[in-house]
C-alpha cells in the first residue's frame, strides 16, 4: 500500500502523521517513510534516535521501494497542481492532515476542490486538536462532514510528548511519558481505519 501525507498548509503535522502512519503499517509489514518534504523532518527526526522503520529521501527511494510491502510518503507544503497530480495518482490513499483553525481548513478546502477532478482516494485527518472545553476540533469535523468530505473518524490531540518525541528521535510509543500512549493510540486508530 502506498499512503501519500500531503497538505496545502505547512505546520499541520505532516511530517508526524506520516511517520507514525509509518510506525503503526511497520507493526503489520516491511515500511517504507519516503522523506519528500524539503525541510527533511523525517530523516532529522529518524537521525536524531531510532525509527522502527527505514527513512529514504526521494533518490534512495526508487532503488528501496520495491522491497517494502508499505510506503509513506512525505511530500512538500503546498504541491503545486501538476505535483498535486502526481501525488494523487501514485498512491492508494492520499492522507491530508488539517488543524481545526479556519486558515488550515480553508487550506484543505483548497485542496480538495483541486482534488475533486482527479478522482482520487483521500481522507481528511483532524490533528492538533484542542483539550475540552475547547470545541474547534468538534467544530471542523462538522463542518467538514457536513461538506460530504472523507474524514478520519479519529483524530490526532495536541500534545507536548510529541515534541519530546521528535527531540528524542523516537516515534511517540517509545516516549516514557504519561501521556505517549494517549498521543500513540490516535495514531493507531487513524492506521486502522487505513487497514480496514
Amino acid at each position: 500500500m502506498i499512503i501519500t501525507v500531503a497538505a496545502f498548509k505547512g505546520g499541520v503535522g505532516k511530517s508526524t502523521t506520516a511517520l507514525h502512519l509509518a510506525t503503526y503499517l511497520q507493526n503489520k509489514a516491511d515500511t517504507l517513510l519516503v522523506d519528500g518534504d524539503l525541510n527533511r523532518s523525517a530523516l532529522d527526526w529518524s537521525n536524531r534516535g531510532c525509527l522502527p522503520f527505514k527513512v529514504a529521501d526521494e533518490a534512495q527511494a526508487v532503488s528501496l521501494a520495491k522491497l517494502y510491502e508499505h510506503i509513506v510518503i512525505d511530500t512538500p507544503a503546498k504541491p503545486d497542481a501538476d505535483e498535486l497530480k502526481t501525488l494523487a495518482k501514485g498512491c492508494d490513499l492520499l492522507v491530508i492532515p488539517t488543524t481545526p483553525d479556519a486558515i488550515a481548513l480553508a487550506a484543505t478546502l483548497q485542496m480538495v476542490e483541486s482534488l475533486q477532478k482527479l478522482k482520487t482516494n483521500y481522507r481528511i485527518l483532524l490533528t492538533l486538536i484542542p483539550p475540552l472545553p475547547n470545541k474547534a476540533g468538534e467544530e471542523a469535523r462538522t463542518t467538514l462532514l457536513s461538506a460530504g468530505l472523507p474524514i478520519f473518524q479519529s483524530g490526532i490531540r495536541r500534545l507536548a510528548v510529541f515534541q519530546r518525541a521528535a527531540l528524542e528521535g523516537v516515534p511517540v510509543n517509545a516516549v516514557k511519558d504519561p501521556y505517549a500512549q494517549i498521543a500513540w493510540r490516535c495514531y493507531a486508530e487513524a492506521g486502522k481505519e487505513i487497514l480496514k
